[in-house]
C-alpha cells in the first residue's frame, strides 16, 4: 500500500499549516494548495513528501485547474481538507460587492466543486475522506459579518447532507466547526486592533482544533465542534429565539 494522498487547501497559514504538519506526521503524502507561493513552497520543503501548488482558488476556474493538476501528476485524492476561505467584517451595504462574491465563491463554490471532483473516485474505491472547515458561525446569523456567517451555514448544511448521501459507501465526510481560533483570521477579516485582542483572548489554539477535526473524520462524525464553550454556544440556537441570537451576535461584532 502506498501512502495516502491528502489534498489541503488554504495550507499556507492558520489551520491549514497545522493540518499539513499533523497529517505529514502520519506518513501521508500531501498536496498543499495556497496562493502565497513562497510560504507554500517553504512548508512543502519543511515537511517532505509534500508537493506545493501555488494557486489562488478564488479565481474563476481555479478548482477545475487544481483537479487537472492533480490528475496530471498521476495522483488520486484519498482525503480532501477543504480549508481555504476567508471572512470580512462590516455591514453588507459598506462592503465591495466583488469582494463579497469572491468570499461566496471561495467559501462555498470552490469547496463544493472540489468535493464533487474527488467524490466519485472515493466512492468507487470504497474509502476516502472529506473534511470541510465550517465554523460555529454556521449555527446563527451574524450581523456585521452577514455573508461570512451565511457561507459557513452553507458549508455545514452541505456537509451534513453529503455525509448522509455517502454514509454506506466507506467514504467519511465531516464538518469541522471551530469557534474563535488563534490564527490570522481576525486580522484578514478587518477586525479593529481592540477586537483582535478580544478575539485572541477567546480563541482556541489551532493544533487541538485540527486534531479534533481529524479524529472526528476518522470516526466519521458528521459534525465536530471543538471546545466545551463552543459546543454550548452552537446549541444556543436550539433554545433561544432567533431574534435573540442575531442580536447577541451583532453585539459581539
Amino acid at each position: 500500500m502506498t501512502s495516502p494522498i491528502v489534498l489541503i487547501t488554504g495550507a499556507s497559514a492558520g489551520l491549514g499549516v497545522h493540518f499539513a504538519r499533523q497529517l505529514s506526521a502520519t506518513g501521508a503524502r500531501l498536496v498543499l494548495v495556497a496562493r502565497r507561493k513562497e510560504r507554500i513552497e517553504a512548508l512543502a520543503a519543511e515537511l517532505g513528501h509534500a508537493r506545493a501548488v501555488a494557486l489562488d482558488l478564488s479565481e474563476a476556474g481555479a478548482a477545475d485547474r487544481l483537479l487537472k493538476d492533480v490528475a496530471s501528476h498521476g495522483e488520486h485524492v484519498d482525503c480532501l481538507i477543504n480549508n481555504a476561505g476567508f471572512g470580512l467584517r462590516g455591514r453588507v451595504a459598506g462592503q465591495e460587492a466583488a469582494r463579497l462574491r469572491q468570499m461566496i465563491d471561495l467559501n462555498c463554490g470552490v469547496l463544493t466543486e472540489l468535493a464533487r471532483g474527488v467524490l466519485p473516485a472515493m466512492i468507487e474505491r470504497g474509502r476516502g475522506g472529506i473534511l470541510n472547515v465550517a465554523s460555529t458561525a454556521a449555527f446563527q446569523p451574524g450581523p456585521g459579518m452577514a455573508v461570512y456567517f451565511a457561507t459557513k451555514a452553507f458549508v455545514l448544511s452541505f456537509t451534513e447532507a453529503l455525509h448522509e448521501e455517502v454514509r454506506h459507501s466507506g467514504v467519511h465526510v465531516t464538518a469541522l466547526c471551530p469557534g474563535p481560533t488563534n490564527t490570522e483570521f481576525a486580522a484578514v477579516a478587518g477586525f479593529k486592533p481592540s477586537l483582535q485582542e478580544t478575539f485572541k483572548t477567546l480563541s482556541e489554539q489551532p493544533g487541538p482544533v485540527v486534531a479534533a477535526g481529524l479524529e472526528g473524520l476518522a470516526a466519521n462524525k458528521a459534525i465536530v465542534i471543538p471546545g466545551t464553550m463552543n459546543k454550548l454556544g452552537a446549541q444556543g440556537s436550539r433554545f433561544l429565539p432567533r431574534a435573540v441570537m442575531r442580536r447577541m451576535a451583532g453585539v459581539l461584532k
